[in-house]
């Protein structure tokens, strides 16, 4: 089963938070009283009534623990739900933009703000626009995010033949750049492959493909209302909407932008603070 950490999250901030609202509201009271009535006793040595009236107002040690990470926690839960949250990438589908061992930063309120958990919209920011690289929750397992590039939106037609991507019977302009230089994925082959400059309505990146066409699925698609199309940047390595269908706008988890770490075996601080295009 996958672990869900935003659930988690979200039941220990509600968990903490209950605690600290309780002694807030009723068990600081009390304490109080008890110190006050402790001060008042005229019996015992100044010393004594402020050894013992300290003991009073003592938290237990939840009341305690939940006080002191309450906050932190409902910071995470707030900056993580609604303003970034990092991932790591997992696989090569991505290559050559995104690197195994790549963690990112991903913006939440691109798409719109959702309720962390339900992923309920409460509000429209804006909506994904082609030739983002975007992080959504994979249609066939919501449990897990995927990412990928926006090539389609609603209403559009598309098509990719002969290793040629079209966007409604156009041709996507590409560039050859040579050979590819750069780091092999896990598992794979990587002799001949190509590196390419695409341009998806000026959003210029670097596609990746291979000398056969043994992972790419060709064929045309229209993406229905409310959805989006989806491929990787590594086109003849990446299981996209070409095998398993399209985006539903309600499995959008937000827009990546920044890679702030890389680790594979050792930092490759060539790549920290790389921008995502």
């Amino acid at each position: 089963m996958d672990f869900d950490f935003a659930l988690l999250l979200v039941v220990l901030t509600g968990v903490t938070g209950v605690v600290w609202l309780f002694d807030w509201l009723l068990l600081a009271r009390r304490r109080a009283r008890r110190a006050d009535t402790i001060k008042a006793m005229t019996a015992l040595t100044e010393e004594e009534r402020e050894a013992r009236a300290r003991t009073a107002m003592q938290e237990s040690v939840p009341v305690e623990y939940a006080r002191s990470f309450f906050p932190v926690l409902l910071a995470i839960l707030l900056f993580r739900s609604f303003v970034a949250e990092p991932f790591k990438i997992p696989s090569g589908s991505m290559m050559p933009t995104l690197l195994v061992g790549d963690f990112i930063l991903v913006n939440k309120f691109a798409y719109g703000l959702r309720l962390p958990v339900l992923n309920t919209k409460i509000l429209d920011v804006g909506e994904p626009k082609r030739g983002d690289v975007f992080v959504f929750r994979y249609p066939q397992n919501p449990r897990e995010d995927y990412i990928k590039r926006v090539i389609g939106l609603p209403g559009d037609e598309i098509t990719y033949r002969n290793k040629v991507l079209s966007v409604n019977g156009k041709p996507v302009e590409e560039v050859d750049l040579g050979a590819y230089t750069g780091p092999a994925e896990p598992g794979h082959r990587m002799d001949g492959a190509q590196v390419k400059r695409e341009n998806l309505d000026g959003v210029e990146h670097r596609i990746l493909e291979l000398p056969t066409a043994w992972g790419a699925k060709e064929g045309t698609w229209v993406v229905p209302a409310g959805h989006y199309f989806a491929m990787g940047d590594n086109r003849d390595n990446s299981a996209d909407s070409r095998f398993w269908g399209f985006v539903p706008e309600a499995n959008l988890v937000g827009k990546a932008f920044v890679i702030w770490m890389n680790w594979d075996g050792g930092i490759d601080f060539s790549r920290i603070g790389t921008l995502i295009k």
